[in-house]
């Protein structure tokens, strides 16, 4: 694989080969990742990446469109079945732009809008003041249950009867449990918001029916196609028919471009992987060790954010080992255990530091891991926490990482 680029460029080629050995033989395990298939991958590299085709399926601003607008045509009629979306916009090139076009469809800059803290789970284009949403918008932040950690929709109802928002913004990045958005709807018509939702994380569930949809509730809800969903890196939008003229000229001309025609043939294709019998028994794999996994760590005096997890990740407090998420991620990287560091609700500690680790289930379902894998990754987390700074420790688990991944090949003639 990758003859020409081997001889064209062996310094890209040589990163390209060692990153797909790091995936073969470390353990994936951040939320927000997954591997897509050969048959997205062969999308991705194709020769639709030479297309320019700004505009939109028999409207585009230049021609040799033809077969391009059968991918997007695919890709979008594809996107409405599996999610029962009125519209879709498949051109968002991330979850953010996704985001970014929501907000300019449904308010304008200076109005109030409500989402959850970053360092209660959510995401910053819901309104961190560092990103284009908290610079935009007035933000009013709503924040989990400090006992439950949990969105107590009672006290979200209160904020928003004091804040008056003109969108509220539902989803998150790091949020463990069902999110009720019928609440959320109920709250959004009291105060006269609009209700916007970001799946970018359950996806895949969303679309398997294993966790509950927005698309009744939502005028716009956005997602990204690469985690649960298991396509390319990419983002997309639907929403309500009264709403897609308006939201589609916000993604172009309004924040884009050119949309990247190699990208939407490749969630066309993860669409279609999808639709399939075998990836609803994969979304139930994915929370079914999800559970196996969060049950391992509480088992090991592990605390899980919320007690629990309803979906693909948790959160796992780091302090009763005395190590902070910082310290936890560089630790388990080296055994080849890849986690995020995340900040808990009301964390002490600050966000580059960070009290907890993200842990998800996605990729390593997808190898064909099981929940009796799960428990085994659960003892490999926990012997590095418990000594994180025995090297030699680190070195045996790092060995039985790299056993457990040959017994799931990944990518193996890529390798």
């Amino acid at each position: 694989m990758n003859e020409n680029l081997k001889k064209t460029d062996p310094e890209i080629f040589s990163a390209m080969l060692k990153e797909t050995q790091r995936q073969a033989f470390n353990l994936e395990l951040i939320a927000s990742e997954n591997f897509v298939s050969e048959a997205v991958l062969e999308a991705l590299g194709s020769v639709m990446t030479n297309k320019y085709a700004e505009g939109y399926p028999d409207k585009r601003y230049y021609g040799g469109c033809e077969f391009v607008d059968e991918a997007e045509k695919l890709a979008i009629a594809r996107a409405k079945e599996l999610f029962k979306a009125e519209h879709v916009n498949v051109q968002a090139h991330s979850g953010s732009q996704a985001n970014m076009a929501a907000y300019f469809t449904l308010i304008q800059p200076g109005d109030t809008i409500m989402g959850l803290d970053l360092s209660h789970g959510g995401h910053l284009t819901h309104g961190h003041p560092l990103s284009f949403s908290g610079k935009f918008y007035k933000v009013v932040p709503y924040m989990v249950n400090k006992d439950t950690e949990m969105i107590d929709y009672s006290e979200l109802r209160v904020k928003a009867l004091e804040a008056k928002p003109k969108l509220i913004m539902a989803g998150a990045s790091a949020y463990p449990r069902t999110l009720d958005f019928a609440k959320f709807r109920e709250i959004a018509d009291e105060v006269g918001a609009y209700l916007v939702v970001d799946i970018a994380h359950i996806a895949g569930l969303v679309a398997t029916g294993l966790h509950p949809s927005p698309i009744p509730y939502a005028d716009i809800v956005t997602t990204t196609t690469h985690k649960t969903l298991r396509g390319p890196r990419g983002g997309m939008v639907m929403c309500k028919s009264q709403y897609a003229e308006m939201l589609d000229k916000y993604v172009f001309p309004g924040i884009q471009g050119g949309p990247l025609m190699h990208v939407i043939a490749a969630k066309a294709v993860a669409f279609k992987e999808a639709l399939s019998d075998d990836f609803k028994k994969y979304q139930q794999a994915v929370l079914d060790n999800a559970k196996a996994l969060a049950e391992a760590f509480t088992g090991h005096g592990l605390r899980l954010v919320s007690d629990s997890t309803d979906t693909h990740l948790m959160l796992v407090d780091m302090r009763p080992k005395n190590i902070t998420g910082k310290r936890a991620e560089k630790a388990l990287e080296k055994a080849g255990i890849t986690v995020n560091k995340n900040t808990i609700p009301f964390d002490p500690e600050k966000p580059f530091v960070a009290s907890g680790i993200r842990v998800g289930t996605p990729a390593v379902t997808t190898r064909g891991m099981g929940k009796e894998d799960m428990r085994t990754i659960a003892s490999f987390i926990n012997r590095v926490l418990e000594s994180p700074k025995d090297e030699e420790n680190i070195s045996k688990v790092k060995a039985e990482v790299e056993e457990l991944c040959k017994r799931f090949p990944l990518y193996q003639n890529r390798l």
